[in-house]
């Protein structure tokens, strides 16, 4: 399924809206890093794939932009894992 997820700049997050309901990334930025610090999805909305989604869309967007990421929120870590083609625009430790 597909999502309309927006970039919420303000508030430095990515977030989507499904059912009434909102799921978000949090990140902070420093220089060229974006620390990713919590992803949050609405229980009832579990299992859609839609912290995949919105974690890929904040992925594509610092690698189109140039950026880094530090992921601090264990799933971003984990879905980093899983998707190695993500590893080149991971920030040291």
């Amino acid at each position: 399924m597909e999502y309309n997820i927006s970039h919420n700049e303000p508030e430095s997050r990515f977030e989507t809206e499904v059912e009434g309901k909102l799921a978000l990334v949090d990140y902070r930025k420093r220089d060229n890093i974006f620390i990713v610090t919590h992803t949050e999805v609405p229980e009832e909305l579990e299992g859609r794939g839609i912290a995949a989604a919105l974690t890929k869309t904040l992925l594509d967007y610092v690698r189109d932009n140039g950026l880094k990421v530090r992921p601090v929120c264990p799933y971003t870590k984990m879905y980093i894992q899983r998707h190695p083609e993500y590893n080149d625009i991971v920030a040291g430790l």
